[in-house]
């Protein structure tokens, strides 16, 4: 009676060794991604900590004071903190809502070239902009919107017969200008993830529409659309995972750190950096880091279970 349970564990054993065996070639290939995890994004967990301490150099980060919470109530309490939040926030909306329809469009529109060569052409000149530092983004906008010099100031206005605008001092129009940049910089890499899973979509699909009489309008909302809902949703959700986090880049040199733009570009990550260069204070900062993680990863697991609830071949897990 005793024999079975270690028979069914031998072989049980000897199914999972042979297993092993036949996939050593991709988890040897797996091994420099799972380092990389494991030093980049596991080992600095540790750090949390710091969100706790009162660091003192001198003393060490294990034998600085524990001060508890109170690097959080000086991030809370900060007359800023309404701000910063509620930019991060309707920012990353807005770009998730934007960035997500631009991005299916132009997949779909892509998809739609028949040429190989101007659809390779145009894929290119898509995904160029998310290849350029956002510090010479920063410096594209500034020669286009420079008030003594600028492209619009001088070329653009003058041509509708419009004055010219202070563009560094009015913060009216940056919400504007920030989403413009962002979808102009970031549209085409996830344009190429969505045309990905266009191309993957079976013809006979839409050969089948096409007896049936449906015209291409038809068949893209129809058949396309959803078919690459799975993949719209994962890359959503990932978004919403990172909806507390901002570009700082984008917030930062687009601006150019304009001061009396700070009501509309000023999100967290710009203000704990600004915190950090002039308290110096690592805990708030670090504390600033905690806050928007665990506030992603409570929103990606309500989001993942509401898409779950709906239909679960389409959750992340």
């Amino acid at each position: 009676m005793q024999a079975q349970p270690k028979q069914a564990t031998a072989t049980g054993l000897r199914f999972k060794l042979k297993e092993l065996k036949k996939y050593r070639a991709l988890m040897l290939m797996a091994i420099p991604g799972m380092l990389y995890l494991l030093i980049n994004n596991y080992l600095p967990m540790f750090g949390v900590v710091i969100a706790f301490k009162d660091v003192n150099f001198a003393k060490g980060i294990w034998g600085s004071d524990w001060i508890g919470f109170k690097n959080f109530e000086y991030l809370f309490k900060t007359s800023d903190a309404f701000i910063i939040t509620r930019n991060t926030i309707l920012y990353n909306l807005v770009f998730i809502i934007l960035g997500t329809s631009i991005s299916i469009s132009l997949a779909i529109l892509l998809n739609e070239i028949k040429n190989r060569f101007l659809s390779r052409f145009n894929q290119s000149l898509i995904l160029l902009p998310h290849l350029i530092s956002m510090v010479i983004v920063g410096y594209l906008v500034l020669a286009f919107l420079d008030g003594n010099s600028g492209f619009m100031n001088k070329t653009i206005l003058p041509m509708f017969g419009l004055s010219e605008v202070s563009w560094y001092s009015e913060t009216k129009y940056w919400p504007y200008i920030l989403t413009i940049v962002h979808i102009w910089k970031g549209v085409g890499y996830s344009c190429v993830i969505y045309l990905a899973s266009i191309i993957g979509i079976d013809s006979e699909y839409y050969e089948a529409a096409t007896i049936d009489g449906a015209n291409r309008w038809q068949q893209i909302w129809n058949i396309t659309i959803p078919l690459i809902i799975p993949v719209i949703t994962i890359l959503t959700l990932l978004s919403i995972g990172r909806i507390f986090y901002s570009d700082f880049g984008l917030f930062y040199q687009v601006p150019l750190n304009t001061g009396v733009l700070m009501p509309v570009t000023n999100t967290i990550d710009t203000y704990v950096y600004r915190a950090l260069i002039n308290l110096g204070d690592i805990g708030m900062s670090s504390a600033a880091g905690m806050y928007q993680a665990v506030v992603g990863f409570v929103l990606i697991i309500v989001a993942n279970y509401v898409v779950k609830k709906r239909n679960s071949d389409n959750a992340l897990f």
